[in-house]
């Protein structure tokens, strides 16, 4: 093995994946590509049994988080983020919904998991950035190749094109796909979930004492973001309700994100692992990373 292979670097600054995963608007993309990876009953299945999802949903987020910045901004640290998630997943398996055996590294199952936020990437910038042109999209699926060859995804397990994936994605849509036990609980609005334990003291203490008001909307706009921002041939797989009336609404809260977020700091606008990211990138000479 050579070492670029060994130890493959994350995609350069200034490409697509730069600009889009550490902004916050990423962090709205995020559920619906969760919710499609677990639609699959083996990673629902996997989730279902051993994640920690239901009892630490912010300490799982915040790690889930700061993992997928690792791969875009970690430079050599993002090689060896993959190989924790590698060995972190080993012991993952069991019986799915249909009675078949799985593991979380079998090449099907690993590369579904990264393979989703292809499709939800450029579904979701159609609301919150801009409609991609064929050119970004070619460049963010290159891209996403090369965050998959950082989590030790094997080139053969991933389609090598942009024409190739679509029928792989539908082929998974259409044999596999389906609403597991783990998607009804992602898209519920009357789930129980704790409030958040991270941050200042007296932040968690005032979301304590407020959390039975602040919990019913929140669980709404989740489920509403959620089931929004996939893709719709993705959701109509589900089986996911999704109404004229909510389009509408989801296209105004697009219009009003696309004009807020760009004029925002880049300290508001940027989570902290792109931040310094960016900072690096600007004080090392190289070209000022797009926007």
């Amino acid at each position: 093995m050579d070492k670029a292979a060994a130890h493959p670097a994350p995609p350069p600054p200034g490409g697509v994946l730069w600009s889009l995963t550490g902004d916050i608007r990423g962090l709205l993309m995020l559920p619906a590509a969760l919710t499609l990876q677990v639609a699959h009953p083996a990673v629902g299945a996997g989730v279902d049994e051993h994640s920690v999802f239901r009892t630490d949903p912010w300490g799982r987020g915040e790690r889930s988080l700061r993992s997928l910045q690792l791969w875009v901004y970690g430079g050599e640290a993002a090689a060896e983020e993959g190989r924790r998630l590698r060995r972190l997943h080993r012991t993952i398996q069991g019986t799915d919904t249909r009675g078949r055996g799985y593991h979380a590294l079998t090449p099907a199952n690993y590369a579904w998991v990264h393979a989703t936020g292809f499709p939800v990437y450029q579904h979701a910038a159609r609301y919150l950035v801009r409609p991609m042109t064929e050119a970004q999209e070619r460049k963010l699926y290159a891209e996403w190749l090369q965050v998959g060859r950082v989590l030790g995804i094997h080139d053969r397990d991933m389609p090598p094109t942009i024409e190739e994936f679509w029928p792989y994605y539908r082929k998974v849509l259409a044999e596999e796909i389906e609403a597991t036990a783990v998607v009804r609980e992602l898209v519920a609005t009357d789930g129980a979930v704790p409030p958040p334990d991270r941050g200042p003291l007296v932040l968690r203490l005032l979301l304590r004492a407020l959390w039975p008001v602040i919990l019913p909307p929140f669980a709404r706009f989740r489920a509403f973001v959620t089931v929004g921002l996939m893709p719709p041939d993705a959701r109509e797989a589900i089986g996911l309700e999704w109404s004229d009336a909510q389009e509408r609404a989801l296209r105004r809260f697009g219009r009003v994100v696309r004009a807020v977020v760009p004029v925002l700091p880049e300290r508001l606008r940027y989570l902290p692992l792109a931040r310094e990211a960016r900072r690096r990138h600007r004080l090392s000479g190289s070209d000022r990373p797009s926007r």
